[in-house]
């Protein structure tokens, strides 16, 4: 909404009503003109109204469609693959906080209707408890509670986060802090849209335990380490405030990071930029464990695929259409090499995504990523001819001249001997074990983190 037609619109509907008024006696001008204040009031602080995504998490396809990591034995939660009467708490940490946020709500890859009611949020204290006093209630279109048609999404109404006391600060430091979003579904979910690899524990009641979202205690005996039905949270925020976007794989997403650790290499990335540029610059994660830039070519929910839609099917959904995007940050191409996609096809969908973002995002900043390495790896990623196809790909992703700027992860995480992902970045962070040769681990993510030229992805 343009503000100066806003607020012409504001002084036009108030001195109308205010005419109203003056052909009346006072008394029953009263009612009038309060009414004019608070349509006023409304519509002035619509416009004020800064949108930006501040947490994300792609929807992939159904539950259990993906590639969870530590995740519980799920079967006594959801026998049958679905929630019944059940209350969620998903654990999630805001890029940043202000005091008015949204939440939106999803049934992407449902096939019947989804209704949740009693929505909470609040300030997460420990493990599922909440800190006193901070749980609040979630509404849309001022009703408690909301059913999604499969396919739908919606937003909920603007939630006033009491115990914000400012836009990112309330006398003490909620950096880093973690909001709890409940919510309790209506009889039988059906399939669940959910974010298999949350890398962070969320908790869940048994089928039938009904409504207790209102509860600030502990009384959801399973926990997850996915997301569901929720893929983004919005803060008003300060005009000016800019959006970057790390779009990509499991590699993005985090596997072998620390399970509730936060040390995926977009989690580094974000708080260099938080220590640089405060609340200015905002950092969300959409990867997707098993993604693919240009397949499947058809993504089918009904016979879904671990990677989920390919990133040039979801890039309108899960990029550009994000409130407040400034820049993009792309590190994909290493399952697409797997599943014996040609360099040419790979290259092809590279230009394509970029244009895309280009022609959906005017003056939007790209900032492209090369290809790490698989080399000692199980399967056909580990094999000479597809390493081979991965140097091409970083060439051609280092010489193309698409990207404001270029992240060289293959040169900071590859051991120049073996041209296999050095040894300390190997061992598991997320399970233990001796890793896969594939993901990096905590270390490895850092070091990626930490090779990133910050300035390219922001606006002066």
């Amino acid at each position: 909404m343009n503000c100066s037609t806003t607020r012409g619109t504001v002084a036009l509907t108030f001195e109308r009503l205010l005419s109203s008024a003056r052909a009346c006696r006072w008394t029953r001008a009263l009612p009038v003109c309060f009414l004019a204040l608070s349509v006023a009031t409304s519509l002035t602080a619509t416009a004020a109204t800064n949108w930006v995504t501040s947490w994300a998490a792609s929807p992939q396809g159904p539950y259990p469609s993906g590639a969870a990591v530590a995740q519980p034995d799920l079967e006594f939660a959801f026998p049958g693959n679905m929630a019944v009467d059940q209350t969620f708490r998903l654990i999630v940490r805001p890029g940043m906080w202000s005091q008015r946020m949204r939440i939106h709500f999803t049934n992407l890859f449902g096939n019947q209707p989804v209704t949740v009611e009693g929505i909470f949020v609040g300030l997460q204290k420990t493990g599922a408890t909440l800190v006193e006093g901070t749980n609040q209630p979630v509404s849309f279109n001022g009703g408690s509670s909301l059913t999604l048609q499969p396919g739908q999404s919606t937003w909920s109404d603007p939630v006033k986060l009491q115990f914000v006391h400012g836009n990112g600060d309330d006398g003490t430091d909620l950096a880093g802090r973690k909001l709890a979003v409940s919510f309790h579904t209506v009889g039988s979910t059906g399939p669940m849209t959910w974010h298999a690899k949350a890398m962070t524990t969320s908790y869940v009641t048994n089928q039938g335990a009904g409504s207790v979202g209102d509860t600030e205690g502990d009384v959801f005996p399973t926990s997850t380490t996915s997301w569901y039905f929720i893929d983004k949270i919005d803060m008003d925020a300060p005009k000016g405030t800019q959006l970057v976007v790390a779009l990509g794989d499991s590699i993005t997403d985090g596997t072998s990071s620390t399970i509730n650790g936060d040390d995926r290499w977009p989690d580094v990335v974000a708080r260099r930029l938080h220590a640089t540029y405060g609340d200015g610059v905002v950092l969300v994660n959409e990867g997707i464990g098993g993604n693919q830039i240009v397949g499947p070519a058809n993504y089918d929910p009904n016979n879904p695929v671990a990677g989920g839609p390919s990133a040039l099917q979801r890039l309108a959904r899960d990029v550009i259409g994000l409130s407040g995007v400034s820049a993009v940050i792309w590190h994909e191409g290493t399952n697409d090499v797997s599943a014996g996609t040609s360099a040419g096809a790979i290259e092809a969908g590279i230009v394509t995504v970029v244009q895309q973002l280009r022609a959906g995002i005017p003056g939007v900043r790209i900032v492209g990523t090369t290809i790490t390495s698989e080399v000692g790896a199980a399967g056909n990623g580990g094999t000479p001819a597809a390493a081979a196809e991965r140097i091409a790909l970083n060439e051609f992703i280092k010489s193309s001249g698409l990207f404001d700027d270029v992240v060289d992860f293959y040169a900071v995480t590859t051991d120049p001997q073996t041209g296999a992902l050095k040894a300390q970045f190997v061992p598991n962070t997320s399970i233990g074990g001796a890793g896969d040769h594939v993901h990096p681990n905590r270390a490895g993510y850092l070091t990626m983190g930490n090779a990133v030229n910050i300035g390219a992805l922001v606006h002066p």
